[in-house]
């Protein structure tokens, strides 16, 4: 006798009893490893310092070279402003230091005439003097030579003031067209850092003001990840200590990294960390520094955003399990 086929309710059940079981499964298979002592963790994302690229002075936006995602290099030109009249006013700026260093020469010829003109009132005054005591010409010649030596020794002291005012002149001639040439150097946008650029701020064409930026970089020599731990914890954590971080997108590389900072004070959890309960507790700030070398080794590996997890050791004395040894 045939058996009866299976109703429809039946294969229903069977098919969600057998869905049950394999996510079940697969739940178990993809839990978190538990920790041995000593060891803990926190949720976190990669970040890296954002730098700045902005004008010191205000200009019209000439060029600018890099789009967003391209690697720059420390001392890179980024961009330029329009320096035509910044150039001209340093052009003018060089005119006027010579024409000073001229009239410094000027006086200073002004200063030899008169030490020779008071050289010579100075000897005319000697003879006359002893012609007098001969009694060959009378007091008075002396007296009007004596006072021709005052004032040829006048006019020397006003010489050497012309020069120093020449002088000074040049000096703030010098200063200015200084100033003029630092303020044109500073028409050029150089890249602060090694790094890439995030954000593109400004096209060419576009009018800057002081302090407009222009570029936004990544310092991918600098980057770290913010964990979150309870305060017992946190109290075991020491400053430059070891960490290790793995990111969800790359599950079988081990990051080196070194505690950089611990909070001072505990703090709510932000929102995107954990659940609700989780936020509700008060933790500590941890930063997670990833080894400079490491980066330098592998400089397209890393991007800013990614999740993972960071690992830290409350006991130096405890090893690295072999999932996190790296390599």
């Amino acid at each position: 006798m045939a058996r009866p086929a299976p109703s429809k309710t039946t294969l229903f059940l069977l098919i969600l009893l057998t869905a049950g079981l394999a996510g079940g499964y697969a739940v178990w298979r993809l839990r978190p490893a538990e920790l041995p002592p000593g060891l803990v963790s926190g949720n976190g994302r990669l970040e890296a310092t954002e730098v700045d690229v902005a004008t010191k002075v205000a200009g019209r936006l000439a060029t600018l070279t890099p789009r967003e995602g391209d690697p720059v290099v420390r001392g890179q030109v980024l961009a330029t402003l329009d320096a035509d009249e910044l150039a001209a006013q340093l052009r003018a700026a060089g005119a006027q230091t010579a024409q000073a260093r001229a009239v410094v020469r000027e006086a200073q010829a002004g200063v030899r005439k008169a030490m020779v003109d008071t050289d010579l009132a100075r000897r005319t005054l000697q003879r006359t003097q002893s012609l007098v005591q001969r009694g060959f010409v009378s007091g008075d010649r002396a007296d009007r030579d004596g006072a021709a030596l005052q004032g040829a020794e006048a006019q020397l002291a006003a010489a050497r003031v012309r020069v120093a005012e020449a002088g000074a002149a040049v000096e703030a001639a010098l200063a200015r067209e200084a100033s003029l040439r630092a303020t044109l150097d500073d028409t050029t946008l150089r890249a602060p850092i090694d790094g890439r650029v995030l954000y593109r701020l400004a096209e060419p064409g576009e009018v800057l003001a002081a302090g407009g930026k222009a570029l936004t970089l990544l310092d991918l020599g600098d980057v770290f990840m913010t964990v979150f731990l309870p305060t017992a914890e946190a109290g075991r954590v020491a400053l430059g200590s070891p960490a290790r971080i793995v990111l969800d997108a790359l599950p079988g590389q081990v990051l080196p990294a070194t505690v950089s900072f611990v909070a001072p004070r505990a703090q709510f959890t932000p929102r995107e960390v954990e659940t609700r309960s989780e936020r509700e507790k008060l933790m500590f700030r941890v930063k997670l520094r990833v080894d400079p070398v490491w980066l330098a080794a592998h400089p397209d590996l890393v991007k800013g955003g990614m999740p993972g997890v960071g690992y830290l050791r409350l006991d130096e004395a405890q090893p690295w399990p072999d999932f996190l040894r790296g390599e």
